[in-house]
């Protein structure tokens, strides 16, 4: 049996994820697919804990742009990633995945408190943990929220899903000779001001020791060689 690189990891997921080709909502196909890359890695014995954005059903900036006040749009965002955690919940489960959504913000009839040590049991009976409602305060991303969460749960790594195969030194999408990083330290990628991750996340994971992993989520088998400690993606952090 191939053996995990790490024990314990947390799986940043944008909101984005979950609406797959569409410009918003939930796509069921995208669901099913999450949870059957999740479930490769799942067959490893990893703990798994996934922290979910809300940008497929709710952007605080753009409330705020129309004169929203900003406390009022980040809620908002928080309950909206509630919504997403319930349907990869389902979608999991559906995959014979035992899950479970906690939440920083209390919605006692639909999911969990976000308490930290009933979170790590859940892990250790091999159950996935959805942490949904951000922190639970405004003003702090779901980037944010993961940095915490896996400060919190003791993961080994964060594992940042995306749509490019890791950080570049210019776009991409805009320089066709732009130079990807195979590996990059925490300051480096403060510098470059990377856009996969938001600076106050990074900077959080800087102080507690909290390796990165920038990959394509939708890129076969990725996430399994990832965890399995192959060098894919970008890894963010001073040792490997």
């Amino acid at each position: 049996m191939e053996s995990a690189a790490y024990k314990r990891v947390v799986i940043k997921l944008s909101g984005e994820a979950l609406a797959g080709e569409h410009e918003g909502g939930i796509d069921p196909k995208q669901l099913d697919f999450i949870a059957s890359t999740i479930r490769d890695i799942y067959k490893l014995g990893v703990q798994i804990g996934i922290v979910v954005g809300a940008g497929n059903l709710w952007r605080g900036n753009i409330g705020v742009a129309y004169g929203m006040d900003n406390v009022t749009a980040d809620h908002m965002g928080m309950i909206a990633t509630v919504i997403n955690a319930l349907g990869l919940r389902d979608a999991l489960e559906r995959a014979g995945i035992p899950a479970r959504v906690q939440t920083a913000v209390q919605m006692n009839q639909v999911a969990e408190p976000y308490i930290r040590l009933r979170a790590i049991r859940h892990l250790e009976k091999g159950r996935v943990v959805i942490f949904a409602g951000g922190t639970g305060n405004p003003f702090f991303t779901t980037d944010s929220a993961a940095a915490l969460r896996a400060r919190e749960i003791k993961a080994d790594v964060i594992i940042k899903a995306t749509k490019v195969d890791g950080v570049y030194d210019t776009d991409p999408k805009k320089n066709p000779n732009a130079k990807k990083f195979e590996r990059i330290t925490y300051g480096e990628a403060i510098d470059y001001r990377v856009k996969v991750m938001d600076m106050t996340a990074i900077t959080m994971c800087m102080d507690n020791g909290m390796p990165l992993i920038v990959l394509n989520f939708w890129e076969e088998g990725a996430l399994r060689r990832a965890i399995l400690g192959e060098k894919i993606g970008t890894y963010i952090g001073d040792q490997h």
